[in-house]
């Protein structure tokens, strides 16, 4: 089973008149990025958050959003700070003071400074709180991984396709290479006959010539090669699992074989069919960028 990294879930929960929700969105990343976006009641779960996630993916940058609601009528107390009131009326009238500023200073506008009210959530009890919380983030996250599946599904089918298509201009140009020095070699005896004229031609001169060409332009090495990583990255895909690091590695080896391929043919035909492969493994690469 393959999971593509790009993914959304979402799911609610109420419990007791407190409303959770819980969304995931994600696209491709090299490793796992959560970004957690949630009320400042619900901060001391962010490691336990992150730890519940990571059961469900392993890589991918993750945006979490949690909103919550606690419906319930008496759900905190209101703080009044007393000393931190009178530390800011004491600087602001040292601040008048000094600048020569009329010190217009009203309770209206010194409650709004940071902390002088406080909300404090009333008895709630954390661990119950967390056990809600941690359903509705499996719900989400379940639904997440389903969004995954799917589209990895997707990509592997289209995948299998290109790879099958990689193999038969693999295939075309293994049956064309022998061609080449064939093709070479009676290429070379009409220019030296030509040159002769009804002089004999040094077949041994020949066919050290031919050899030397046929060793600058051997590609059978890199055609085994190349057919055994298409055939292992149609493996992998078939393992399923987090394969997304090895599938990678091995697109890149295919890529460096190609070039190989591309820099030592001399036929037209072989080269045009060597680019056309450079271009699906490009295709290919792209895609196995956002597999998990």
């Amino acid at each position: 089973m393959i999971k593509s990294m790009t993914g959304f879930g979402r799911s609610e929960g109420t419990f007791d008149g407190r409303k959770y929700t819980v969304e995931l969105k994600s696209v491709n990343h090299r490793y796992l990025d959560v970004n957690l976006k949630m009320p400042k009641i619900l901060n001391l779960f962010e490691s336990s958050i992150r730890t519940e996630l990571k059961k469900y993916m392993e890589r991918g940058k993750v945006d979490v959003f949690i909103t919550f609601e606690d419906q319930n009528e008496e759900t905190g107390t209101l703080r009044y700070n007393s000393r931190l009131a009178g530390e800011y009326l004491k600087y602001l009238k040292m601040m008048s003071e000094e600048f020569g500023l009329e010190n217009d200073i009203r309770v209206s506008s010194l409650s709004r400074y940071p902390d002088v009210f406080v909300t404090e959530d009333k008895g709630l009890d954390e661990d119950k709180l967390w056990k809600e919380l941690q359903q509705v983030i499996d719900g989400a996250a379940e639904s997440f991984v389903k969004t995954r599946i799917a589209e990895g599904e997707r990509l592997k089918s289209d995948l299998i396709a290109k790879l099958d298509g990689m193999l038969e201009v693999v295939d075309f140009i293994t049956e064309r290479s022998p061609a080449i020095i064939e093709q070479y070699q009676q290429k070379l005896r009409e220019k030296v006959q030509v040159l002769l004229g009804d002089k004999e031609v040094d077949e041994a001169r020949l066919l050290t010539e031919v050899t030397i060409f046929a060793d600058k332009v051997c590609i059978d090495e890199e055609l085994v090669r190349l057919k055994s990583h298409i055939k292992a990255t149609e493996e992998t895909l078939s393992e399923g699992g987090s394969v997304g690091r090895k599938l990678d590695f091995i697109a890149q080896e295919m890529n460096r074989e190609s070039n190989t391929i591309l820099s030592k043919t001399t036929d037209l035909e072989v080269s045009n069919r060597a680019i056309t492969l450079k271009t699906e493994i490009e295709k290919v690469r792209e895609q196995i960028q956002n597999i998990e």
